[in-house]
């Protein structure tokens, strides 16, 4: 299948596609020369025109930022149209707007090693957070100086950090320790920082991306290195085991299919089964995690990049389109099956 439409800038490999939640043409790409190993960072802001039920659509390259280091995600603002963060190889966030030239608005450089993953909240529209190699998550309000809320998460690498889109104050992340923590931010504690409500050793490997379903408040799916994409449901506790203190959710679907790590995972906005993955075998793919028994799950394979697939994300407005990003500089719009 040959995508909608495309979006390549030569020499800026692409790291994070983001749908702004005003407009329902525009999108957003993080990127970085040399793969994000050295090098500059680019934040690019991209429309597309024509007609959406058109099968093909024309992408256009609004604005460029330049950054002095890599840039590897980003998060549209909530409350601000023309608002985005973005998250540095150099251990900074950076509020942009990209109605103003060049530079960003605020920098924030709390964190002491890279930044992986910044997410704004829907729920609580003030708040953002952020997941960092340096082993914490931290929350943020676009207003304040400082961090609100330092929480060392992980004691290793975080991948992703992502609030729940259905209370406003409950927050999940996953890291090369294999587990994926869930934190409550009201629980009471002595210390400065909450105890993780629930942890789940989700993979055998390394967990590279999570996200929770937008329908069912108690499903999130994870992706890791062994290749697996598993979905959990965090209502369905286990007892904790011998080697364990807190309660862990339980696996009720795995989706195998993917020949190299998952590097991506995100429900779709309009339906409770549908999942898209992208992996480092190149490929993108859309799941379905309601299906008849014997039936497969996998609904497609998008096999058009020619590099590490590190990225998707669905249009919040049309319920078929779908983008995808790449090392191989591009990005990707695609029609994806209802």
């Amino acid at each position: 299948m040959e995508p909608t439409s495309s979006i390549h800038t030569p020499a800026f490999a692409h790291h994070g596609v983001a749908w702004s939640p005003f407009f329902e043409n525009k999108l957003a790409i993080a990127s970085s020369a040399n793969y994000g190993l050295i090098g500059n960072g680019r934040l690019q802001v991209a429309s597309l025109s024509g007609a959406f039920v058109q099968p093909k659509l024309v992408a256009n390259i609004d604005r460029i930022f330049e950054t002095q280091d890599a840039l590897f995600d980003l998060a549209w603002s909530e409350i601000h149209e023309n608002q985005m963060v973005t998250a540095g190889g150099d251990g900074s966030i950076r509020l942009w707007d990209i109605t103003l030239n060049d530079h960003p608005i605020r920098v924030w450089k709390e964190h002491t090693r890279e930044v992986y993953g910044v997410h704004w909240s829907n729920v609580n529209k003030i708040l953002f957070c952020s997941a960092s190699w340096d082993g914490s998550v931290r929350i943020w309000n676009p207003e304040r100086p400082h961090s609100l809320k330092a929480i060392p998460a992980h004691q290793n690498c975080i991948y992703q950090a992502l609030f729940s889109p259905h209370e406003a104050d409950v927050i999940a992340s996953c890291a090369s320790d294999g587990q994926a923590k869930i934190f409550d931010l009201r629980a009471p504690t002595a210390l400065q920082y909450p105890a993780p409500a629930m942890t789940i050793q989700a993979h055998s490997g390394e967990v590279l991306t999570l996200d929770w379903n937008k329908w069912q408040p108690y499903i999130i799916a994870t992706g890791g290195t062994d290749r697996m994409i598993r979905v959990w449901d965090c209502r369905m506790v286990k007892n904790p085991s011998s080697t364990t203190i807190q309660p862990a959710a339980t696996c009720t679907k795995e989706l195998m299919g993917h020949e190299y790590a998952v590097r991506k995972v995100q429900w779709g906005n309009f339906s409770p089964d549908k999942l898209a993955s992208a992996s480092y075998d190149m490929s993108f793919r859309i799941w379905s995690t309601n299906v008849p028994p014997g039936a497969p799950s996998l609904q497609a394979i998008y096999d058009k990049h020619t590099e590490f697939v590190v990225s998707c994300a669905w249009s919040l407005n049309d319920a078929t389109l779908i983008a995808s990003s790449s090392w191989d500089c591009r990005t990707h719009i695609w029609r994806a099956p209802l």
